[in-house]
């Protein structure tokens, strides 16, 4: 197996990766972005090939097997938060709120925005390998805590993150909605480094 840093080439996977680990929010928001003929994959992939922005090949990194990606993570430092950016949450769809509210409770932490491996290579410690990766880029970036969101709904997750030391420090109620119309909530994780 190989950890490396994402590149464009790589945006495909990285948005199937990420279709993942949303729980079917990412399509569903590509979906409302598609132009005529393209599919909800096709906007993805042009997201990730975006050289800014939380959802960039720039943030990700991938685990290799026989030169197939298998998993990646996709993590970066969450900015300070100004009034401004309080100000324009009305303005989100509020089936998102939630996430962003939480988001804003940890501004400076090294943020997993999604950390996704396929099912033929799960249980097979590249999840491990990719948060001990991110971890060192949390450091590299002067970060001093690294965060996460969960779905309640997907207590394997869950698990995974409280094994490698992560602990709840907030959570919300989510909306039900088309992408995701079960009742839920998002729990935010947090570790210090």
């Amino acid at each position: 197996m190989r950890i490396r840093r994402a590149q464009p080439a790589d945006a495909r996977s990285l948005a199937a990766l990420i279709e993942i680990a949303g729980d079917g929010i990412p399509g569903y928001l590509w979906t409302q972005m598609a132009k005529p003929g393209e599919t909800p994959l096709d906007v993805g992939e042009q997201r990730a090939r975006r050289e800014e922005g939380g959802f960039s090949y720039r943030h990700a990194t991938v685990a290799e097997i026989d030169d197939e990606i298998a998993g990646m993570i996709l993590a970066y430092r969450l900015p300070d938060i100004s009034d401004e950016d309080r100000s324009s949450l009305a303005e989100l769809p509020a089936f998102l709120r939630p996430f962003v509210e939480l988001e804003f409770e940890v501004p400076g932490s090294f943020y997993i925005n999604a950390l996704a491996v396929h099912a033929p290579y799960r249980s097979q410690e590249i999840g491990a390998r990719l948060l001990r990766k991110a971890e060192g880029q949390a450091i590299e970036a002067g970060c001093h805590q690294m965060s996460v969101q969960h779905f309640l709904l997907n207590p394997r997750a869950g698990a995974f993150y409280r094994r490698h030391g992560f602990r709840p420090f907030g959570e919300r109620a989510l909306m039900p909605h088309p992408a995701h119309p079960q009742e839920d909530r998002s729990i935010l994780l947090v570790r210090d480094l």
